[in-house]
């Protein structure tokens, strides 16, 4: 199943991965036939006649070129391959990620994703190379140097067949014993990586409460993890190097004692000045200690390859689980293209981020919301606000219940479709590496100069850019860096509205903004795009007192839906936010008060 799954990504480069083993094929046989040729040569050193020499010496010439021919083509061939292939094995990868859904991304880490585009690859790559080189040349190679070996002298080549068994049972040995350490330190790279995500994503947390040395301890640890664990896997592997020079230094010694003796015995003088043999001459002799090398060093090869594939199938499989993980949420056949309206209806929803979870993020969800209202939800930490407004654009499905945009389920639409009409910012705004403007045409490609300046000013945030000496040029760094969070916010929200979209939700977006800025682009809002639903998640009641309704939200259910006076007088959730907040403000300002006097 994992090799089907990982066969696919061979496509435009079956060719040269079926040629390479035929060039092998071709490489190895001339490699088998040269001893055969040297043995004559050999045995045709006699007196001063130079035309057999000369005769076996261009043949060999002629041999070793054409090997050396087959081999270079074997080899270009096999990488371009390998290296194709793990191209597109990180093709398929990285696309695969792109179509899951939230759902599926939570079963895989981030550190375990790039681990697998990365680490995963190259070892399959390598592997695959092995596999269409080396594990075609060395099986041949054995085969066909024993059998030519048998055709030379059957007792002497029953002392391969005699140390074959105990270097194939050594190195069986050995495999065994390094391969759970291979998987094990692979496995061991995802927690390093992960190691070096959090402490670069959190480098100003680190930095803040000085714990520099902690995170430098733990990176040494698992990085000395890793290096014990490869450093014992390779002790094992280093074992096979003298099991096998202590097979061919026996197999040398057998073949010279019995070789001498038959060679010895088997030598019938001379017929003239030409050498009669018998069973075994001297050229046999050193055919077999080529084919001895041959033999033994090709077993030593497999035990190799054989690490190197037992080492690359844990890796193959964690690829493989990526790519034949089924996305949970697909555009249905026949999908609904079009969204009519922004108006949002949930139907008693019920929702939980796991199958084993035992309590749901979401319970009875009723909300009905027209479109073009401006809706607020406030509610505590954990209360479900996030999880309401991701079934909108359908990062989530509901368990139960129905989640409707425009009248129709959302399972039923076109996903791109959906989410082209819904537009998210949230508290954690994401900037590319890249330009202002090519970051805000995120939202719109085709948009114009203008456009961008035009969303800017909704947002609030054209009046910092253009302080910027290249304006809508300016480069932003990787993660937005080089601005503040404040800025940050802004420039997301121009981003989602050059999308124009039916549904704007604004998922604690303005946290970062002064509450003056806040009021201004909420005004934009109401004055710019009043047909565009827009859904306000917000800490602050002043960001959400003045939409058409609010709604209330308390351990995953909503507790009350009203407008802002209604929901002072009639519940206690909101009362209790707003009168902390509000007493928060009159100390702020009766202490600046006291100041000035």
């Amino acid at each position: 199943m994992v090799l089907k799954t990982l066969a696919k990504s061979v496509r435009e480069y079956k060719r040269p991965s079926v040629l390479t083993p035929v060039f092998m094929t071709l490489e190895v046989a001339l490699e088998c036939f040269i001893p055969l040729v040297m043995a004559r040569l050999l045995d045709s050193l006699y007196g001063d006649n130079m035309r057999p020499v000369i005769k076996f010496g261009v043949i060999l010439l002629a041999m070793a070129m054409v090997s050396l021919v087959c081999g270079t083509a074997a080899g270009r061939l096999a990488a371009r391959a390998s290296c194709g292939f793990a191209h597109n094995l990180r093709h398929d990868l990285f696309y695969k990620v792109q179509n899951f859904s939230f759902g599926n991304i939570d079963k895989f880490s981030a550190s375990g994703l790039v681990t697998r585009l990365t680490t995963d690859v190259t070892n399959v790559q390598n592997a695959y190379m092995m596999v269409i080189r080396m594990a075609v040349r060395f099986p041949l190679m054995l085969i066909t140097a024993l059998v030519m070996s048998f055709t030379i002298n059957v007792k002497m080549a029953c002392i391969f067949l005699a140390i074959l068994p105990v270097l194939g049972i050594s190195m069986t040995l050995i495999i065994l014993k390094a391969h759970p350490i291979f998987v094990r330190v692979i496995k061991q790279y995802d927690t390093l990586n992960e190691s070096v995500h959090e402490n670069i994503k959190g480098m100003r947390v680190v930095k803040t409460y000085v714990r520099e040395d902690f995170e430098r301890n733990k990176f040494n640890n698992n990085a000395e993890s890793i290096r014990r664990d490869f450093t014992r896997a390779e002790r094992i592997l280093a074992t096979s190097n003298p099991v096998m020079w202590f097979c061919i230094f026996s197999v040398m010694l057998l073949i010279c004692a019995l070789g001498a003796k038959f060679t010895v015995e088997t030598f019938g003088g001379f017929d003239g000045d030409t050498p009669v043999w018998g069973k075994l001459s001297t050229g046999d002799m050193a055919s077999l200690f080529a084919y001895a090398g041959q033999i033994l060093s090709s077993m030593m090869m497999l035990a190799m390859v054989l690490v190197q594939v037992v080492m690359a199938s844990a890796s193959a499989k964690r690829i493989a689980e990526v790519l034949n993980e089924q996305s949970d949420i697909v555009s249905p056949e026949n999908a609904v293209a079009e969204v009519s309206d922004g108006s949002v209806d949930f139907c008693g929803v019920n929702f939980k981020y796991a199958a084993s979870a035992e309590k749901n993020a979401l319970e009875n969800i009723e909300l009905h919301i027209k479109s073009g209202e401006t809706i607020g939800i406030l509610g505590g930490t954990g209360s479900g606000k996030t999880s309401l407004v991701q079934m909108i654009p359908r990062l989530y499905d509901a368990q139960n219940g129905v989640v409707r945009v425009g009248g129709k389920d959302v399972r039923d639409y076109d996903l791109q479709a959906l989410r082209d009409n819904v537009a998210m910012v949230l508290q954690k705004n994401l900037l590319f590496s890249g330009t202002i403007a090519e970051n805000l045409r995120w939202g719109n490609p085709d948009a114009t100069p203008e456009q961008l300046r035009h969303a800017a000013r909704l947002a609030c945030a054209d009046e910092f850019v253009s302080s910027f000496p290249d304006g809508y040029e300016t480069f932003i760094e990787q993660g937005g860096t080089n601005v503040s969070g404040g800025q940050k916010q802004r420039l997301t929200i121009a981003r989602a509205l050059l999308k124009k979209p039916k549904i704007l939700i604004l998922d604690d977006s303005t946290s970062a903004v002064d509450t003056r800025t806040d009021a201004l682009i909420r005004k934009a809002f109401r004055d710019e795009i009043p047909d565009t639903t827009k859904i306000i998640i917000a800490q602050r009641t002043a960001s959400v007192q003045e939409c058409d309704r609010i709604v209330v939200m308390d351990n995953g259910r909503i507790d009350a839906v009203g407008t802002h006076e209604e929901l002072l007088a009639s519940n206690a959730i909101y009362r209790e936010v707003y009168d902390s907040q509000n007493k928060t403000d009159e100390n702020v300002q009766e202490g600046e008060t006291h100041e000035s006097r």
